[in-house]
């Protein structure tokens, strides 16, 4: 299983699970609570990831408790910190990268994981942590259009950068930390030296892209279509989406050299009155069996290592946690992101707007 990124002193000391539950366990979910509560709302990305999640964890869970779960679109880290400040919550669950759990673990905008729900014996080793649980693991690849580069197409970050060996529209994710690290693999820096992040290195190599970069997307159905419909040649996406591009008969290749492997959390929002309610929800979803039926429709990692005793070894190769995939990716330093996000953040707005 992938490694926990953040600090474990800083985190959690997690010693290793010996026990996962292999399917829905009854007692996970309190009929007391269930009786009490009326809805839980799920903050998720949409599209096909939302459609997955409605199919593993939404309908089962109501199935078994007779709670409906609504979905909220779009995810989002400043109506997390805005729902927190001002009390007023559209949705009480939410998933992000090991990133954002510190940025938001800093600024005190999560709920402790509730211990009376949440057994860390029940789940894989690291998995639960002081607040959040393991969601899936996710990669953030390059991917082209093999009908435009028929001989071949970039197979690294520098190769993306280099107009004139492999010219075409170029899109790139709008998110400061990803695409400073890709700047930086492109300028030659080593996968495991890109922390602490020489942000003047960065910057400059990124006002050499900057005038070939045609759309900035930020969803993830965005970046889906544009690559689809032809509007660019080639773009970093998140792995499952561009899966299903392929699945669907798209011409996209997908390069999983030098792709941003990041662990995803569950996390609930700060002060909720469906606190208790949100965890239940996510000790179900969290389980073995439906994490492998979400990577079944979605092929992000599951963070439970129960989950595989559901997938196929074709399934599991999909994902980017499979061993080939894994060791060329790189991994987010969290811990120091955490400290230096929002300098970061602010810089890069700044120049993507000059």
């Amino acid at each position: 299983m992938t490694k926990f990124l953040i600090s474990r002193r800083r985190l959690i000391k997690v010693g290793a699970a010996s026990t996962v539950l292999a399917g829905l366990a009854p007692a996970i979910i309190s009929r007391e609570v269930a009786a009490q509560e009326k809805v839980v709302y799920v903050n998720t990305w949409g599209g096909g990831f939302t459609e997955a999640e409605e199919n593993a964890f939404y309908k089962p869970f109501t199935a078994a408790t007779g709670i409906p779960v609504k979905a909220v679109t779009p995810v989002s880290f400043a109506k997390l910190k805005a729902q927190v400040q001002t009390g007023q919550y559209d949705w009480d669950i939410t998933t992000f990268g090991s990133v954002e759990l510190a940025q938001g673990m800093a600024e005190g905008l999560y709920e402790p994981v509730d211990t009376s729900i949440i057994k860390a014996e029940n789940f894989g080793p690291g998995q639960v942590l002081p607040y959040a649980v393991g969601s899936q693991g996710l990669s953030t690849l390059l991917c082209y259009r093999k009908d435009k580069f028929p001989n071949g197409g970039p197979q690294s970050w520098a190769d993306f950068w280099d107009v004139k060996k492999f010219p075409g529209n170029r899109a790139l994710y709008n998110q400061s930390y990803t695409i400073v690290a890709y700047a930086l693999l492109a300028d030659g820096v080593p996968k495991d030296k890109l922390y602490p992040m020489d942000l003047d290195r960065a910057f400059k190599k990124l006002n050499e892209i900057k005038p070939h970069i045609k759309v900035w997307w930020t969803q993830g159905n965005q970046s889906q279509q544009i690559i689809k419909d032809g509007e660019v040649d080639m773009l970093p996406l998140w792995n499952a989406r561009a899966q299903e591009l392929v699945d669907a008969g798209a011409p996209i290749q997908m390069v999983w050299n030098e792709a941003q492997f990041q662990d995803v959390y569950w996390e609930v929002a700060k002060g909720t009155p469906r606190a208790k309610l949100a965890w239940e929800f996510i000790a179900f979803a969290a389980q073995g069996k439906p994490q492998a039926e979400f990577a079944k429709r979605m092929p992000y990692g599951p963070t439970n290592p129960k989950a595989f005793d559901f997938l196929s070894k074709a399934e599991a190769d999909k994902l980017p946690t499979a061993p080939d995939h894994l060791k060329v990716a790189f991994k987010p330093d969290a811990e120091w992101l955490g400290k230096n996000l929002d300098s970061l953040k602010e810089r890069f707005a700044q120049w993507l707007a000059g």
